[in-house]
């Protein structure tokens, strides 16, 4: 009896190895082929691999029903609505080709979920009525700035990293580059997202995009342009240095007391309706360029402190000539194509020696307000 029982219980044991380990395989094989499908291209956010390690999309993910894909992504989306969990809504892009049209569909642009999502939202408009909120932090030794998402109100605390840009000075000019990996600033990377080009006075700068924007945009001819490796962020669109913006500071020649001025004119695309003549098949929008143009806010004199104010609601805390607030004198997004003067559409000021915070709304993305603000780095001895 006593052997019997022996036997018995060294075979339950045996089995319960045997399954313990099948399922430690199976993980450790999930999450393998989940790391390697999640790696996202910046433009169209594809997918360069499947779980299914087919490349087809055809594995036991994409057997699910639609409705409860959608239903999971929907939950994931409204749950997880800030970063680092909005991880969790990328990953269910990299499942597979059919979760990721549908997380295409379902996740929000940052002008109507007010969240950043996926590198593609970086050159999207921001959030109509609340500003999305970031900080910029500047390191002096490398000429490096960083842009990250903020993850909360305290200054210290720097969140998503979104955008990385690098100052070079090319004889009397000093140019930006913006890009997506902060190891990595070439002109012929896949990271490449545009860059910031200035006169020689350090006075006007022109914004260039690495895509075209809208239809009919042209090449930049300067003989700075560079030439793209074979490996290009967008297969689908030339990429190349396309002029999207200018940003202009007006000079302060008799040495009057108050704040920079300055002006910002921007190109950005604005799709338009298909006419209703057209066969419905064939419907589809093609893009413009809308053009905003904006000033910085007029601070007042503050008699009793003796210095300009204006209201940052408690986003700005030192005082510098670097501080401004844009509003908007012409903005298509608006039903009259006028803008109200008021309403603060970017923003920009000091809280530490090298930490800054910059908040934008529609119709600027963050690709437009991290390159506005990147010019007012620098001396301008001219304008103060």
């Amino acid at each position: 009896m006593s052997l019997r029982r022996t036997f018995l219980s060294r075979r339950i044991t045996s089995r319960s190895k045997s399954i313990n380990e099948s399922i430690t395989l199976h993980n450790a094989q999930f999450e393998s082929q989940s790391q390697q499908a999640c790696t996202v291209v910046y433009g169209n956010d594809d997918v360069t691999s499947e779980p299914d390690g087919t490349g087809n999309g055809e594995g036991s993910w994409s057997n699910m029903l639609p409705e409860l894909i959608g239903e999971i992504i929907k939950r994931v989306e409204a749950s997880e609505d800030r970063w680092p969990l909005r991880r969790n809504v990328v990953a269910c892009g990299c499942v597979c080709k059919k979760w990721r049209e549908v997380v295409k569909e379902l996740v929000k642009p940052p002008v109507h979920g007010g969240n950043i999502t996926f590198p593609s939202c970086l050159k999207q408009p921001g959030p109509r009525d609340t500003p999305l909120q970031c900080l910029i932090k500047r390191n002096k030794k490398n000429n490096m700035f960083y842009l990250y998402l903020a993850a909360s109100s305290s200054f210290t605390e720097k969140g998503k990293f979104l955008l990385a840009a690098r100052r070079y000075r090319h004889g009397a000019h000093t140019e930006y580059i913006i890009s997506l990996d902060p190891n990595d600033l070439s002109q012929g990377s896949n990271a490449y997202v545009g860059k910031l080009s200035s006169d020689f006075l350090g006075t006007k700068f022109t914004i260039y995009d690495s895509q075209p924007p809208h239809d009919g945009a042209k090449h930049s001819s300067s003989k700075g342009a560079r030439r793209f490796t074979s490996k290009q962020i967008s297969p689908q669109v030339p990429a190349g240095n396309f002029e999207i913006g200018e940003v202009s500071y007006k000079f302060n020649l008799l040495k009057s007391r108050g704040p920079r001025r300055m002006v910002s004119s921007l190109r950005y695309p604005v799709p338009d309706e298909p006419q209703e003549t057209e066969p419905k098949l064939t419907k589809s929008k093609s893009v413009t360029a809308g053009q905003t143009l904006l000033r910085n806010k007029a601070p007042r004199w503050h008699e009793h402190l003796q210095c300009w104010c204006l209201n940052f609601h408690g986003r700005v805390t030192v005082a510098s000539v670097k501080n401004f607030q844009l509003v908007a004198t012409m903005d298509p997004s608006q039903p009259d194509g006028k803008g109200d003067g008021e309403t603060v559409l970017l923003q920009f000021g000091k809280v530490g020696d090298d930490m800054f915070t910059m908040d934008y709304r529609q119709p600027l993305s963050a690709f437009h307000a991290f390159a506005i603000c990147l010019t007012s780095f620098g001396t301008k001895l001219a304008c103060e």
